[in-house]
């Protein structure tokens, strides 16, 4: 609460930029006139009246007075510390400024009112708890500064109206904070302002503190990683002297092997650039380290190596014929390859546009034909180096293209690290398992793969890491996959498709022989001259222990063979030299696995019952042969439609549905029961329900079991059929023909059906399998029937099978 008294008459002494607060005691210097003219005025006004002399101290604002000001009387008169005239002069209240009147001396005369503001006691408790936060804060700021005298005083003061004003000591307080605290008359109010002002500047002093900190940790750190950096240099200056070695810049060095190195045009001029970064930058910058490890890369690559050509043509071809029997298809296409690079070479034409001569084909075929031994066999008969990339599982699109220089551990992708392995730029490169590659959320790396192997751009291929173009163009890629349909459309448009269907009988007993047999020999620790195993043996194995399209499983059954003899003769149960033959296998390895249908005891045929019929079909490991089981409900159950068992995909499903729908349709001409077909539900199962099963081509094999339930005709056991039917009992043409007729062979079938379109498919089946096949092109699945059905038994009714 203020209130105001009778006008006083007083000499006004400016204050520019500054303000003092009532209780405060400040020495003035009197070289100032206005400030000499204000105390000289007060003394001779003084003399007049008893007391000390008094004076109006007034800030001054850019030249504006402000409205209030501050009673000050002369303490003392005599020499500052500098040794000029001051005066001591302390506040004592607020006095609100009037109008300007006269008085002595040359000093500006004013009227003004002295403000009194008081505070009831008790103090309230809100103003109590403000004094004691105010004390606390002014501690906190004072010992800080190591003013602990200072403390005791602020401690001391009771009164709210001084204790507001001795913050105007405050050094931190603006000048218009401090005249803002001035003019504020109520004391509580002055009070919450000078707390607030408080507070600001020990929040803002808080922050500059951590700030401050934390740079000093920073130049600490700095200081003492230079330091450290200087001592580890002057380490090695010294032991380069011990050493005998000269000393010179690490960019001058990088700078040496890039002129050096004999450089693509292009690839130079981007790795003396990263010279040129590398000299700018320092040794705490962690780019360093990035054009480092990017030039050693560059400078490692093979750019200029080239291994030259084996350009005999036939002794190429003598090379793939020794290490791979059978297998024609790809050794002709790499004859062909070899034929044409020497014609280019003989022409001037090795480099036709930019681009040079590389092949990129896909070896597609069942496991264990051979595939990935034949990329060595290629890169021997060529001449050239060999390289394997496995790609079977990756599912980062960097793995193919490399990642990104600015990422941790950033690398080159599998090519380029294929081209550096093999050190030369015409290397075959081995693609593994190309049709095993995936995708997710990195990428796709079959996309990656579409320029490395398009005989069109990758002699500008563009490894992410790398960042500068790699001519591809002369290497020989060599793609394997086993299932065809599982590799990208665009990716396989872009190679040259060369099948390997898998091996004949025959072909197997020569790879035996003259491969697998020597091998397992020299693991199971034997000689040629102390163990030998007959053709007959080996033929035995190969039909009757294994059923595959590669030579994998043989191979084991040929090791598992030897190891008994080692162990016999070891044992002392059997002497050397000893000759296996086909009768001293089911001693050695047991009883055969795989034995042909037509060997069995007619009564234990799978074709010994009516509605049984076999069909081939083509999975990821070869050819296979498929059997079909058909059977009619007891009409007492009420069954009807149609149930398929056997894990059966959405196509084959829909060929059963069209094999009962024709047999509707044609039963009376076909001469079948076709009443029990409206009457019964049928039954359609595809043994070894645990393989998935999909596809068009047992369409003539459904509706041949469905015929032979109908009629109680058996289908005879000789017969395999495949081929897709129609609504109209048409036969139309399927895949994979040649895999299937080699499954038929291995498994003893002498007959098959195959649709007409697909007698062209023949010309790929090897010579001696088509011997001993009598196969029949057929257009209509009546000829199917009459070709799979045996005669009926004396006319006999048919007795047709019950489902349970």
């Amino acid at each position: 609460m203020a209130t105001e008294s009778t006008p006083l008459a007083l000499p006004v002494l400016p204050l520019d930029d500054e303000v003092v607060l009532p209780g405060m005691v400040v020495p003035l210097d009197l070289s100032d006139s206005e400030v000499r003219a204000a105390v000289e005025a007060a003394q001779a006004a003084a003399r007049a009246e008893p007391g000390k002399p008094r004076v109006l101290l007034v800030p001054r604002v850019d030249g504006t007075y402000a409205g209030t000001g501050v009673l000050g009387t002369v303490e003392q008169v005599g020499r500052l510390a500098d040794g000029d005239p001051g005066a001591l002069i302390r506040g004592r209240d607020r006095v609100r400024i009037g109008a300007g009147t006269t008085g002595p001396g040359a000093a500006l005369w004013v009227e003004g009112t002295r403000i009194d503001a008081t505070v009831p006691e008790p103090l309230p408790g809100h103003v109590s708890d403000l004094v004691k936060e105010y004390k606390a804060l002014a501690t906190a700021w004072l010992r800080k500064r190591g003013a602990w005298q200072v403390v005791d005083r602020v401690q001391a003061i009771d009164d709210v109206s001084a204790l507001a004003d001795n913050s105007g000591y405050s050094p931190f307080l603006t000048t218009d904070q401090k005249v803002a605290l001035l003019e504020t008359t109520d004391p509580v109010a002055r009070l919450k302002l000078a707390t607030q002002q408080l507070r600001d500047h020990l929040a803002e002093q808080d922050v500059a503190e951590t700030i401050a900190k934390d740079v000093q940790e920073g130049v600490d750190k700095q200081q003492r990683e230079f330091l450290l950096r200087r001592q580890l240099e002057a380490v090695r200056k010294e032991l380069r002297e011990l050493n005998g070695e000269q000393e010179g810049e690490e960019s001058d060095d990088y700078r040496a092997r890039v002129e050096a190195a004999g450089l693509p045009e292009k690839v130079r001029e981007a790795a003396l650039k990263e010279v040129d970064k590398l000299e700018r930058s320092s040794d705490q910058s962690p780019e360093g380290s990035w054009i480092r490890t990017w030039l050693d890369t560059v400078l490692e690559m093979p750019w200029n190596e080239r291994t030259e050509d084996a350009y005999d043509i036939r002794g190429a071809r003598a090379v793939l014929d020794a290490e791979h029997a059978g297998l024609a298809d790809v050794k002709e296409r790499i004859t062909e390859y070899l034929a044409v690079r020497k014609r280019r070479g003989d022409r001037g034409l090795g480099v036709v546009g930019g681009r040079r001569g590389g092949a990129v084909l896909a070896l597609v075929g069942p496991p264990g034909v051979g595939k990935t031994s034949l990329g060595e066999s290629v890169a021997h008969a060529m001449g050239r180096t060999f390289v394997r990339v496995a790609l079977g599982g990756v599912r980062d699109e960097a793995e193919i293209r490399g990642h990104r220089r600015t990422y941790v551990g950033a690398l080159p992708g599998r090519i380029v690290r294929a081209i550096k392995e093999a050190g030369s730029m015409n290397p075959v490169v081995l693609l593994d398992e190309i049709d095993k590659v995936g995708s997710d959320f990195r990428g796709d790396p079959a996309a990656a793969l579409l320029e490395v192997l398009d005989p069109a751009q990758n002699h500008t291929f563009r490894d992410h890491y790398l960042e500068v173009e790699l001519d591809l163009s002369d290497v020989v890629f060599l793609a394997t996959a086993n299932v065809l349909e599982a590799i990208p459309e665009a990716l396989l448009d872009r190679m040259e498709l060369v099948r390997l269907d898998g091996y004949t009988e025959d072909e197997k007993v020569v790879i035996a022989r003259d491969h697998l047999l020597p091998r397992q020999l020299e693991r199971a620790g034997l000689d040629a001259d102390e163990v030998t195993v007959d053709e007959g043996a080996l033929r035995r194995l190969a039909g009757e222990y294994t059923r595959e399209a590669g030579v994998r499983t043989l191979e084991r059954s040929v090791a598992r063979l030897l190891r008994k003899v080692a162990a016999q003769h070891e044992l002392g149960e059997r002497k050397l030299p000893f000759t296996v033959t086909a009768d001293d296998l089911r001693d050695l390895i047991g009883r055969p696995h795989h034995v042909p249908e037509s060997a069995q005891d007619p009564a234990e045929r799978r074709t010994a019952v009516p509605g049984v019929a076999t069909g081939l079909a083509v999975t990821g490991a070869g050819g296979d042969v498929l059997y079909v089981e058909a059977s009619l409900a007891d009409p007492e159950t009420g069954a009807s439609g149609l149930t398929l068992t056997g894990q059966l995909g959405d196509v084959m499903k829909e060929s059963a549905q069209i094999a009962l729908s024709f047999l509707r349709s044609h039963g009376a001409e076909l001469e079948l029961p076709v009443g029990d077909l409206k009457d019964r539900g049928a039954h359609i199962h595809f043994p070894a329900g645990a393989v998935p099963k999909d596809g068009p081509s047992a369409g003539v094999t459904m509706t041949t079991a469905l015929a032979s339930l109908l009629s109680g005709r058996l289908v005879r056991t000789d017969v395999a059929m495949t081929g897709e039917v129609s609504l109209t009992g048409r036969v139309l043409p399927i895949g994979g023909v040649k895999q299937k007729l080699l499954a038929a062979h291995r498994a003893g079938i002498t007959t098959v059906i195959i649709p007409k379109r697909n007698e062209p498919d023949l010309d790929d089946v090897p010579a001696e399998v088509l011997d001993k096949l009598d196969v029949h092109a057929v257009t209509d699945v009546r000829q199917v029937l009459e070709l799979a059905l045996s005669p009926a038994v004396n006319g006999a009714a048919p007795e047709v099978p019950v489902a349970a």
